[in-house]
């Protein structure tokens, strides 16, 4: 397979990829430009004179939004896995 070259600009540094596909190489442009956004927000609305501390925010940030969606996950798995458990059990009662 032939892997596609692209490259993405993060925090005005340009950053060479290799991928897959083109859907990876769209999932790669779409986060660079996620990460740049928030950079040019926490910009906006902190006095940060060091990109590397506003890097570090949007990795904390980027980080916890995928640990809360996992928590939030893991806690909807186990409802259903309750809600399957009684109806099974409802099933058995019944047979």
């Amino acid at each position: 397979m032939t892997k596609l070259k692209v490259n993405v600009v993060i925090a005005g540094r340009t950053y060479p990829l290799s991928v897959n596909n083109t859907s990876e190489e769209e999932g790669m442009r779409k986060a660079a430009k996620n990460i740049n956004d928030l950079i040019a927000k926490y910009e906006q609305n902190y006095a940060v004179s060091d990109k590397q501390d506003v890097l570090a925010m949007c990795a904390l940030q980027f980080a916890s939004k995928l640990e809360i969606a996992s928590i939030s996950k893991e806690e909807e798995d186990k409802e259903v896995l309750h809600k399957i458990k009684a109806l099974t059990n409802l099933l058995d009662a019944q047979l």
